[in-house]
């Protein structure tokens, strides 16, 4: 006989609770007594341990600090020697689930759970915030790097153009100079020279050239040099002890023999080293630095330690983000040979024809090459006959294109703002919030990350947008709270902490916009799809914060 609607959930709620209760002792038996006095003492708040506050926090503004107090986490994460393996033979989106659960509670609240499911349950939250602080920390790297050469650039170019002025004709000025000194090769300058070019036109000639070509280039990396080697060059030892970088591209087998040189070398404390095969100089020092990293000494070659660890950082940074290198125990940047199906050596043609794609890599590189000459002829075609886009013959930007005219207001748009304004004259935005989750109901796609929910659905979907809405206005829990609704503060930080997260909020956003899509008329509006403009400002908001992205303006 079939059980009850009832007796059926009680059995599945008993099952999977005790799938739990057995997840959580698997997980709690693999660590070591000492790993559980670190775990102890980091919800306690001990001084000399990383508490556990500091690890929920996300990495803070880009900086030398931020760097090595992500270091510091992961070190402190490493000596609790986590089962590694263990963790990653489990599917990632049920250890995410516990992870959040984690995430959403307190220090009190995670130290009032029975020992075997407190010990398990941080251990599962540590292995993933592992991951995460990883990735953290890679992005603090890249951004640092890109931070030295742009902050070099910009300053340079501000002490260039106070006092910057361009010299026209410098050819017929070459000209002329070189005639003057032929016909009296053993006078003076002042006598030969000065008359043809005054002094004030060749110093404004030296300093047009010191903008542009190998002098800019060396005066960017003179400013470059001396800001890492007095700040930032405390990052690289903390960086090479924590990260492990991999490729599995023999190409790019340089780079990372540039980085095990520098680990073993790193006490050392000359400033140049004799150039030899054990230092990898192709694939890592790029054409323009060159003759700045590496010099001749009376015949002798020899590198310029910092230089060079500066070449190293930026030939890491740009591999980084095209994942040509990956990290040991990374998320995002993992090994991208993690990111295909296990069965792709044997099925390769299969997915290669599901993409379309060819397996030739001769017909691919071919199909390219035809795409973008049939591109390029078209652009050389039309361009001549385009009279909003001239060419020009000097100056940075060749390309000039005239600004489109404003197009007049339709009529139609008049009527319908009019239409609208007179049905609804006072609508607030957490009214239009309220209406599409009446539609659509996307608040369903938020679910508890802890065993079970307490308030009716109704309640909660009230606490869940008014959540919302003062997550993506920046209005703020505690100024929502403020108002009619009856809801107090606790209940809706409560709310936040345990229904509302990344994988929810994407779900319902991606609703959302189908929706919108659906509900166009293409005949009006044209084919939607999802892509959209954007002028690139950036809000300042929390790092907390989901809906927005955080940046330190």
């Amino acid at each position: 006989e079939c059980p009850a609607g009832k007796e059926l959930d009680r059995l599945v709620r008993s099952a999977y609770q005790q799938f739990e209760l057995n997840l959580y002792e698997h997980f709690a038996n693999c660590l070591s007594v000492e790993s559980k006095i670190l775990m102890g003492q980091s919800l306690d708040g001990v001084e000399g341990v990383v508490n556990f506050s500091d690890i929920k926090a996300d990495p803070g503004r880009v900086g030398l600090d931020s760097v090595l107090k992500e270091v510091e986490k992961i070190s402190f994460i490493r000596s609790l020697h986590l089962p590694v393996e263990t963790f990653s033979s489990f599917n990632t989106k049920v250890l995410q689930r516990y992870r959040q659960r984690v995430n959403s509670e307190s220090a009190w609240e995670v130290k009032q759970h029975p020992e075997t499911i407190r010990y398990g349950l941080f251990a599962i939250f540590l292995y993933w915030r592992q991951r995460e602080i990883i990735d953290g920390l890679i992005e603090l790297f890249i951004q640092i790097v890109h931070r030295l050469s742009a902050r070099a650039e910009r300053k340079l170019v501000k002490t260039l153009l106070s006092d910057f002025q361009k010299v026209h004709g410098k050819t017929t000025l070459l000209f002329r100079i070189a005639e003057a000194a032929l016909d009296n090769p053993n006078g003076l300058v002042k006598e030969v020279v000065y008359p043809v070019a005054g002094e004030d036109t060749l110093k404004s000639l030296l300093k047009e050239y010191k903008s542009s070509g190998p002098a800019y280039q060396q005066q960017v990396h003179k400013i470059l040099r001396s800001s890492y080697s007095n700040h930032y060059r405390r990052m690289l030892p903390r960086i090479l002890e924590a990260l492990t970088f991999c490729s599995n591209n023999t190409q790019h087998r340089p780079v990372l023999d540039a980085l095990d040189w520098l680990k073993h070398n790193q006490t050392s404390n000359q400033r140049y080293i004799t150039l030899d095969d054990t230092i990898p100089v192709d694939g890592v020092i790029q054409p323009k630095w060159r003759d700045i990293v590496i010099e001749d000494n009376q015949g002798e070659k020899r590198i310029n330690r910092i230089n060079y660890e500066i070449c190293v950082l930026q030939a890491l940074r740009k591999r980084l983000r095209c994942k040509e290198i990956w990290v040991v125990d990374a998320d995002r940047y993992r090994n991208p040979d993690d990111d295909l199906p296990l069965d792709f050596d044997a099925n390769r043609e299969n997915y290669y024809q599901d993409l379309g794609q060819t397996t030739d890599a001769t017909a691919f590189v071919e199909q390219l090459r035809s795409e973008m000459s049939s591109a390029l002829e078209l652009l050389n075609r039309e361009m001549p006959k385009n009279r909003k886009v001239r060419i020009l013959s000097q100056g940075k930007n060749r390309i000039s294109i005239t600004p489109l005219a404003p197009q007049q207001e339709p009529m139609n748009l008049a009527y319908l703002k009019r239409e609208i304004t007179g049905r609804w004259p006072m609508t607030s935005l957490l009214d239009v919030l309220k209406e599409a989750d009446l539609r659509i109901g996307f608040s369903d796609h938020f679910k508890t990350v802890a065993d079970r929910e307490n308030p009716d659905r109704q309640s909660l979907q009230q606490r869940i947008l008014l959540c919302l809405y003062g997550m993506g206005t920046n209005t703020g829990l505690k100024r929502v709270s403020g108002s009619r609704h009856g809801i107090s503060y606790k209940e809706l930080l409560n709310v936040r902490r345990r229904f509302i997260h990344k994988a929810a909020l994407r779900n319902a956003i991606g609703q959302v916009a189908n929706a919108i899509f659906t509900a166009r008329n293409p005949s009006i509006w044209g084919e939607g799809t999802t892509s959209c403009a954007s002028d690139s400002k950036k809000f300042g908001s929390w790092d907390q914060n989901l809906m927005t992205e955080w940046h330190i303006r």
